[in-house]
């Protein structure tokens, strides 16, 4: 065992444990029965850890200690030592905890790089030289827009692919004739390509909209510290560390015009996150209108069959539900609870920090892996599976009065309106009534 000793007091850590004595006050101070920190955030942050480090070097300040914490940047990012990272997502201090978890493990992890046992803190600090120049206020923010960054795009291209899959089912249907329907009720005659057409171009729509909020994205507060002023950040390392964080990142990273905005406002995130409710939206209408249009297959709809993915029933032999469906409606449900509890947490704010990002961190992150996945297996196990009913689709549509709405221009909405009251459900003998007068006329 090693003792490691604050103003708090004294505790008690495994001998070759990565993580320090704030990490473990952190995770018995939270110890809610939830999920850890997201790990793409971590390893966002670890990237800020080795950019600052390479900077330190360039500018030779201690190059071999920060050499060593380069290193064990690298092994982090090569996915080592996971386990080491044991903070809960929820927790109060606006994420200070999570940053020290991470500058703990760094400060062990080069230490053992110099052939030197975690705890000596005394050759390699976790705040004095991991965290040199930094504050958990401008390092978990920027860490929050990298990993928002990278999800980005990977929704975006999940969306590409759904909004493809549905161009293509819409040039596939583009001949089969069906009812169109306005409030659940019998309207005019469409197609089932124009259907999936109109799918397509929600879809497109909220590709559009994810790609270009990157722009916000992009504008970082590192090197801001604590309030968004440079309090104890050099200038020649604030320059550095974001062209270093640039080359790491592949992104094409910002210095915010005013540093204290993005330190204490987290609007962008809640634009953000009201980006991927509009999605969510979308994917729940599109996914709600395939199970009434699979619905049957005696006493439904039945105009398209969906894919049966599995059964659907442990008393009901032969009964298969619409799974992938009701799974994306249950997502985008999710999705917009969470972005309720980031506008909240945004609002919550109060003057140069806001204490609540943890939550918004987790929400953001967790809507976009859900909303990513959850439009792939869409996608994949729905939309290219499903087929037409070509000809329930027609039957429907002959049922109805829906070939009446062409007659109004003719004879007026009245006139039709009457014959239809007076054949009382009988759309052949209504076709038929409205045909003759229509040929009469056009004598």
């Amino acid at each position: 065992m090693r003792s490691e000793r604050d103003t708090l007091g004294e505790k008690e850590l495994p001998q070759d444990a990565l993580f320090g004595l704030q990490t473990v006050r952190a995770a018995e101070n939270f110890a809610v029965d939830y999920h850890k920190t997201n790990q793409l955030l971590i390893m966002s942050m670890v990237q800020i850890k080795k950019a600052a480090a390479r900077t330190y070097q360039k500018l030779s300040i201690e190059p071999e200690k920060y050499c060593a914490v380069e290193k064990a940047c690298n092994l982090l990012l090569a996915g080592k030592h996971t386990d080491a990272f044991i903070t809960m997502a929820l927790q109060g201090g606006a994420g200070t905890s999570v940053n020290m978890n991470v500058n703990e493990v760094l400060a062990n992890l080069a230490l053992k790089e110099l052939g030197k046992e975690p705890g000596q803190y005394d050759i390699i600090h976790p705040l004095d030289l991991v965290n040199r120049g930094q504050s958990t206020n401008d390092v978990y923010p920027t860490a929050l827009r990298i990993a928002s960054i990278t999800m980005l795009r990977k929704l975006s291209d999940a969306c590409d692919e759904l909004q493809k899959a549905l161009q293509r089912k819409e040039q596939e249907f583009e001949d089969i004739k069906k009812l169109g329907r306005t409030e659940l009720m019998d309207a005019i005659p469409i197609t089932l390509g124009q259907e999936f057409g109109a799918y397509a171009q929600a879809i497109s729509r909220d590709r559009w909209r994810i790609y270009k909020v990157e722009e916000r994205l992009r504008q970082v507060n590192i090197g801001g510290t604590a309030v968004g002023n440079y309090s104890n950040a050099d200038r020649k390392y604030r320059f550095g560390v974001l062209e270093e964080l640039r080359e790491l990142t592949g992104f094409g990273l910002a210095a915010a015009e005013y540093p204290m905005d993005i330190t204490q406002n987290n609007d962008v995130f809640v634009e953000v996150s009201g980006l991927l409710k509009a999605l969510a939206v979308n994917l729940m209408k599109i996914a709600n209108d395939f199970r009434l249009m699979n619905s049957g297959p005696g006493g439904g709809l039945g105009e398209i069959s969906l894919k049966a993915m599995q059964m659907g029933s442990t008393i009901m032999p032969g009964k298969v539900n619409p799974v992938i469906p009701e799974m994306v409606i249950q997502l985008a449900i999710k999705v917009i609870a969470n972005d309720t509890a980031i506008t909240m947490a945004a609002a919550h704010g109060e003057f140069e920090l806001n204490a609540f990002l943890p939550l918004i961190a987790d929400a953001l992150l967790e809507n976009f892996t859900i909303l990513t996945d959850g439009a792939a297996l869409f996608q994949k196990k729905c939309v290219e599976l499903l087929l037409p009913n070509k000809e329930r689709c027609l039957a429907l549509l002959e049922s109805s009065y829906a070939f009446a709405t062409e007659y109004t221009k003719c004879f007026g909405y009245e006139t039709v309106a009457g014959i239809i009251k007076e054949t009382q459900g009988d759309t052949g003998k209504a076709r038929q009534l409205l045909e003759e007068l229509f040929q009469r006329r056009q004598h």
